[in-house]
């Protein structure tokens, strides 16, 4: 992969963003999510990457999966008005159906190709499979970092908004009630990775979030937690109640253990 392929990438991604535009002012500001978050994930995995050792080359690979990880979300929301897969289609799935179908990587090698492709397809299953690893399974976790670590930012501003001001589909349409589900604070103080099915509140979903602090990969994924405070960003618009500390003192023990570590440099084809 060289300059040129990476300069059309980013061409397209503009273009192809662009015809999704809309007048109306709650789906532009939709769509505008969508695409600022792109482009903070390919922020973050240019860092994680560079802190893992990756050549210009693995970065610009990096890069341009974080580029077109979510790619199918413009459609989804085109077609259902909105980001929950379950009740519409498997954004990652689309995504890459949508690439292959106009062959965008066509001058990249067939490794790259797969290796881009195959991310994008997969970069939101619940756990990677054992049966990815190499260079497959080390992109895909560069993703899944890069992708979480923005994810926390856009509903850190998407609780402080004044209700008027938020995206009508962040929130994936969970009521906003008290309550936090006793089945999720128990998997997420466990130190478990919690499935957004368990969810049935929008606290729920802030503890699911919290959770993928335990899906990490890399030192640098959980120095950006820290520095950035994302833990608290989303703990603090939680209820005070005993439960609800046990499970964020969980997940900032384990993030403040985990960012010490030293960095898992990547070899090509391990």
């Amino acid at each position: 992969m060289d300059d040129t392929n990476m300069e059309h990438v980013r061409r397209w991604f503009s273009e192809y963003c662009q015809t999704f535009y809309s007048e109306d002012v709650e789906d532009q500001r939709n769509i505008l999510l969508k695409e600022e978050h792109t482009h903070r994930v390919c922020d973050n995995i240019i860092r994680i990457a560079a802190a893992e050792g990756l050549d210009r080359e693995g970065l610009m690979l990096a890069e341009t999966i974080a580029l077109l990880h979510d790619v199918g979300r413009f459609e989804q929301y085109r077609q259902y008005r909105t980001f929950r897969d379950s009740i519409s289609v498997n954004h990652a799935a689309l995504g890459a159906e949508i690439i292959r179908e106009i062959d965008l990587l066509a001058d990249l090698s067939p490794r790259e190709r797969d290796l881009v492709n195959d991310s994008v397809e997969t970069h939101n299953l619940f756990a990677i499979p054992k049966k990815i690893q190499g260079e497959h399974r080390f992109f895909l976790q560069l993703i899944r970092d890069a992708d979480k670590l923005d994810i926390w930012r856009v509903f850190t501003e998407f609780f402080e908004k004044p209700e008027g001001e938020r995206s009508s589909v962040a929130g994936l349409d969970f009521p906003d009630r008290p309550e936090c589900s006793q089945e999720v604070l128990d998997k997420v103080a466990n130190g478990e990775i919690v499935r957004l099915s368990s969810a049935r509140t929008l606290n729920d979903f802030k503890l699911v979030q919290l959770s993928w602090v335990y899906d990490l990969s890399f030192p640098e994924s959980f120095r950006m937690v820290g520095e950035r405070n994302a833990i608290h960003g989303i703990a603090k618009s939680l209820p005070l109640a005993d439960g609800v500390r046990r499970a964020v003192d969980a997940v900032r023990g384990y993030s403040e253990e985990r960012r010490d570590m030293a960095p898992v440099r990547h070899v090509e084809g391990t």
